[in-house]
């Protein structure tokens, strides 16, 4: 059976395979591939026992040091490693266990909480965060919504059905509603379709509308209106990176509080006062494990406009 890596203060480690290359050592090759991490930090986690081979065995620090890199290569294809965030914003809001079985966990997550590791971001994710409450080591997002998003999201806690929930979401099974609070434009018919194409804007963290074949589909409605503003429901019908925030955008809608659409906002200064308002509200697909059909709500509520009421 091949080797599985242990979880870490529910933490599991990342992978790195070893291609054929010059590189003299190992070091060299590790911070030739990351080179925003030091040689001196690479060589502090060897010495943590936080790099190990592909038969679990760790990387010393003269080994990865001094060890010609085409011997490790022989004696391992890829490496595992175990990373920290120095200075990892502490976010001091918590998540809620709505429903738990023997397949499924449904999680309603706070807005700023990241779903996943990634970035500055390891043990302040929702994923760590219930791997170490729950002591649920298999535990992996079936989905996935925004940092800034609230609302819900579902975990598979066994890999052997696992694939049968994910197929549900590839396979557009899953009806998806979300809330959100935005300007009110009373010139436009309700309710509304937006259907547009979807790609990258130039910039990593950003997706905008161009012309060409739709490749995202959202159904919009209205929920209620206060003043300048209104509650909208969005039911999406695919699946695009950021689809409800640009196709609100795309409406002259930006929603509440959007720290990137229509002006991304500088690294450093998210303000816990101003969530975006925008809510994975509810999920309902049929269960392919039991047959029977689910329905979960989130217990949150958008209050973005109560300081205009």
């Amino acid at each position: 059976m091949p080797f599985k890596p242990p979880t870490r203060r529910g933490i599991g480690p990342s992978c790195v395979g070893l291609p054929a290359g010059p590189w003299p050592t190992l070091l060299d090759f590790l911070t030739a591939r990351f080179p925003n991490i030091t040689p001196q930090t690479w060589l502090d986690r060897m010495a943590h026992g936080d790099v190990i081979d592909e038969q679990g065995q760790p990387v010393l620090p003269q080994h990865g040091a001094q060890a010609p890199y085409a011997a490790h290569q022989r004696l391992s294809r890829r490496l595992y490693y175990y990373r920290e965030v120095p200075d990892e914003p502490s976010i001091p809001f918590e998540a809620v266990v709505l429903f738990e079985d023997a397949h499924l966990l449904v999680v309603d997550k706070p807005h700023f909480l990241p779903v996943v590791p990634s970035g500055g971001y390891l043990r302040e994710t929702l994923l760590v965060r219930l791997k170490n409450k729950l002591q649920l080591d298999d535990l992996v997002p079936i989905h996935r919504i925004d940092r800034d998003t609230a609302g819900l999201v579902l975990f598979s806690k066994q890999p052997a059905s696992r694939g049968a929930y994910c197929a549900l979401f590839s396979q557009h099974q899953v009806r998806k509603t979300y809330e959100a609070i935005a300007p009110w434009r009373p010139d436009l018919s309700w309710p509304h379709t937006r259907s547009s194409r979807i790609r990258e804007a130039g910039h990593f963290m950003l997706q905008h509308e161009v012309p060409g074949q739709p490749n995202a589909i959202t159904h919009i409605d209205v929920l209620e209106v206060r003043g300048d503003q209104a509650r909208y429901q969005l039911k999406p019908v695919t699946g695009q990176r950021h689809q409800l925030r640009v196709h609100m955008l795309g409406l002259g809608l930006p929603i509440l509080n959007d720290g990137l659409y229509p002006e991304l906002t500088p690294e450093g200064q998210l303000d816990h006062a101003r969530p975006l308002q925008l809510l994975a509200k509810r999920l309902e697909f049929t269960d392919p494990i039991k047959g029977e059909p689910r329905q979960f709500d989130s217990d949150r509520v958008l209050n973005g406009w109560m300081a205009n009421t």
